[in-house]
């Protein structure tokens, strides 16, 4: 394997120079494999879920932070309404099969059109997932009241999704910063004392199997009183780290029967997400919520530029998607 003199400059060690170089000549032919086997893809069947990222702002900053949302971190610029409606018409002139519409950031409730986004998508019969912290930004007034508007008029339609990272507030708190936990306590609690739907999201980065993290979470849910089934995959979602550095295998046309595993069942076979990159005049269709920024994963810039198949191309495709099994939506 060839190593550059940079890679030592820098001081890094041999071995990590050599996975790093590895790394980099890994998942960049987007239809072969580093030792030349043919690369696996996903076909899109229906578009079950369509997502947007309504922007990268967060009042927080997370340690492991997949898109890297901070309160600064504005690469992702917030969607409009009109540009979210835009792709509404789309999916009902063309006829697409979405059921669910997902809303997220960055924190969806930093986005001004906020409101006038779910109600648009709720008001066309779509269900309505929205990821948050629940923390101050969905807990000011002008938040609340909207949200228990639409719980009143929408109910089973409307949910959300909390993100709680650990059952253990020292833990939380090490990935999403000091005094971060009573804050989402506050919201999540609010949530559920006002009967609307909620699921929570959690992390699996602390090595711990996932029969502990689920008997921990519920315990915490029996404690506050919340009706969340820790032990239902997807009232309690767990999700593994995405670290791009790490060492993945390369998915193969071979793997699907070699893991047991069914392109169909991989996020990309139904659901895409819009984003609109800081800058761009339009927003751009991505073949996944996780590959915001990789411009090999631009589709286009209408639902029906991203009819296409996604070869597997990065490293998250493998740990996430076909070895972790994960995804965003239900």
């Amino acid at each position: 394997m060839q190593k550059t003199t940079a890679h030592f400059e820098a001081g890094m060690s041999l071995d990590a120079a050599a996975q790093d170089v590895e790394l980099r000549d890994k998942f960049v032919n987007p239809l072969t494999t580093l030792d030349g086997q043919p690369r696996a893809s996903v076909a899109l069947g229906q578009l079950k879920t369509l997502w947007f990222n309504t922007g990268t702002l967060c009042n927080i900053a997370c340690s492991n932070c997949y898109i890297e949302s901070t309160p600064t971190n504005d690469r992702l610029s917030y969607l409009t309404l009109d540009e979210v409606t835009s792709y509404l018409d789309e999916i009902q002139t063309q006829e697409f099969a979405t059921e669910e519409i997902g809303l997220t950031g960055g924190e969806p409730f930093m986005n001004p059109d906020i409101v006038p986004i779910m109600q648009a998508c709720l008001s066309r019969g779509f269900r309505l997932l929205v990821l948050t912290n629940a923390m101050r930004p969905m807990m000011r007034p002008r938040i609340q009241g909207a949200l228990l508007d639409l719980h009143k008029r929408y109910r089973a339609q409307l949910s959300l999704r909390v993100s709680v990272d650990h059952f253990d507030p020292k833990l939380h708190e090490q990935e999403r910063g000091t005094n971060t936990w009573e804050p989402m306590l506050k919201g999540l609690k609010w949530l559920a004392l006002n009967g609307l739907n909620i699921d929570v999201a959690g992390r699996t980065r602390w090595g711990e199997d996932e029969a502990k993290l689920r008997s921990g979470f519920a315990a915490l849910f029996l404690r506050l009183g919340i009706v969340v089934d820790a032990y239902d995959e997807k009232q309690l979602m767990l999700f593994p780290e995405m670290d791009a550095s790490a060492e993945v295998p390369e998915i193969t046309t071979a793997c699907w029967d070699i893991l047991g595993a069914k392109p169909d069942d991989m996020m990309c076979a139904s659901a895409r997400m819009v984003v609109k990159h800081k800058g761009e005049a339009a927003p751009s269709v991505m073949a996944c919520t996780l590959l915001a920024y990789d411009e090999r994963f631009i589709l286009g810039t209408t639902l029906a530029d991203a009819e296409t198949s996604v070869p597997l191309n990065h490293p998250h495709c493998a740990k996430f998607c076909v070895l972790g099994g994960g995804a965003c939506s239900a």
